[in-house]
C-alpha cells in the first residue's frame, strides 16, 4: 500500500494568526501554502477577505488564492478537487503541503477524502423552493433544513440561501440528507497523514478584541472601496455578495445606515462567525490547539509539533 502523503493543516477562527503561522512553518520546513478559504480565491477582493499580502505571498508559494473572477462559482467540490491536485504537485516536488484557512467544511472534506458525485437536479423542486424562499424568507427556509437535517444545518449560516436551498433540493429529489450523503462518500482509509494545528485564544474576549481591531484596520485600508465594487455587481457576484466583510456595508451605500453602524455590524457578524468556526473545529479530533495568549510560545510549539510529525515521532 502506498504511504500516505504528509500534510499540515492550520485552521482556527478568523483573526487568530493562521496566516502568520503558515508563513513561519513554510519557511522552516520548505512548505507551500494551499488556501482553504472560500473567498480568497477572488481577484480584486483582498482587504475584506483578509488575503495574504503580496509581501506575505512572496515568502512562500501560495495556491488557490487570487485566481478567479468574482462572478465565478467556488464551492467545496471545486476546492477539494483542486486542493488534491495541488497536494500531489507539491509532494512530487519534495515540498510540504500546508493547508491554511478557516472554512471548516473545506478542510474536513479534504482530509476525510470525501468525493462529490454529480447530483440530480430537481428543477421543479428547486423552483418551488425558490418561490417559498421569496415568499417566506431565509429564516423559514433554514428552519425547514433544521427539521430535516439538523447536523448539516449546523454547518450552514442561516443567510446562506444557496446552500440551504441546494440541501433541501437534494433531499426532496433523492430522499437522502446531506449528512447521509457526506457520510456515504467517505472512504474507509483517510487519504493523508495529517498534523492538525489550530490557532486560538484561551480567553474568548481576547479573540473578539482582535477581531474588532482587524475590522478597524480593514476600514482604514479601504475595504469600503471593495464593498462598493461588490455592491454594484451584487447580482453577478453571488458568493462575495453574501460574504462577511462586504454585505454589511450595503446599507451604507443605500443610505439607510451610517458607516459606523455598518462597521459595528461587521464586527458583530465576524464575532458570530468565529464562534461557529470554534464550534466546528472543537468537534474535530486530533487537533493541537495553539493559544496565542497562552503561557507557552505557540509558534515554538507549532514548530516542534511539525518537526516531530515530519520525523515520524
Amino acid at each position: 500500500m502506498e504511504e500516505r502523503k504528509k500534510i499540515v493543516v492550520i485552521c482556527g477562527p478568523t483573526a487568530s494568526g493562521k496566516t502568520g503561522l503558515s508563513l513561519i512553518l513554510a519557511e522552516k520546513f520548505n512548505g507551500e501554502i494551499i488556501s482553504a478559504d472560500s473567498m480568497q480565491v477572488y481577484k480584486n477582493l483582498d482587504i475584506g477577505t483578509a488575503k495574504a499580502t503580496k509581501e506575505e505571498q512572496a515568502v512562500a508559494k501560495h495556491h488557490l488564492v487570487d485566481f478567479l473572477e468574482p462572478d465565478q462559482p467556488y464551492n467545496v467540490e471545486i476546492f477539494t478537487r483542486l486542493a488534491r491536485e495541488k497536494i500531489e504537485e507539491i509532494s512530487a516536488r519534495g515540498t510540504l503541503p500546508i493547508i491554511a484557512g478557516g472554512t471548516g467544511l473545506y478542510i474536513e472534506s479534504l482530509v476525510n477524502g470525501i468525493t462529490f458525485t454529480d447530483q440530480p437536479e430537481g428543477k421543479a423542486v428547486r423552483n418551488l423552493l425558490e418561490k417559498q424562499l421569496e415568499e417566506k424568507g431565509k429564516e423559514w427556509m433554514y428552519n425547514q433544513l433544521v427539521q430535516i437535517d439538523p447536523e448539516y444545518a449546523a454547518t450552514v449560516h442561516p443567510n446562506n440561501a444557496v446552500r440551504v436551498v441546494r440541501a433541501l433540493e437534494i433531499y426532496h429529489t433523492t430522499g437522502v440528507t446531506m449528512t447521509q450523503q457526506i457520510a456515504a462518500s467517505q472512504p474507509k482509509e483517510k487519504p493523508y497523514d495529517v498534523l492538525f494545528l489550530a490557532t486560538g485564544f484561551k480567553e474568548r474576549s481576547k479573540l473578539y478584541e482582535n477581531i474588532e481591531k482587524r475590522v478597524d484596520v480593514m476600514v482604514e485600508q479601504g475595504v469600503l472601496k471593495e464593498a462598493e465594487y461588490v455592491y454594484k455587481n451584487k447580482e453577478k457576484f453571488i458568493n462575495s455578495a453574501a460574504a462577511i466583510g462586504y454585505k454589511e456595508f450595503f446599507s451604507y451605500f443605500e443610505g439607510t445606515q451610517s458607516l459606523k453602524e455598518c462597521t459595528d455590524e461587521l464586527k458583530k457578524a465576524s464575532r458570530h462567525y468565529a464562534k461557529r468556526q470554534l464550534t466546528w473545529f472543537n468537534r474535530m479530533s486530533n487537533i493541537n490547539w495553539l493559544y496565542v495568549d497562552g503561557a507557552e510560545d505557540y509558534k515554538e510549539k507549532a514548530t516542534k509539533l511539525t518537526e516531530n510529525f515530519l520525523n515520524g515521532r
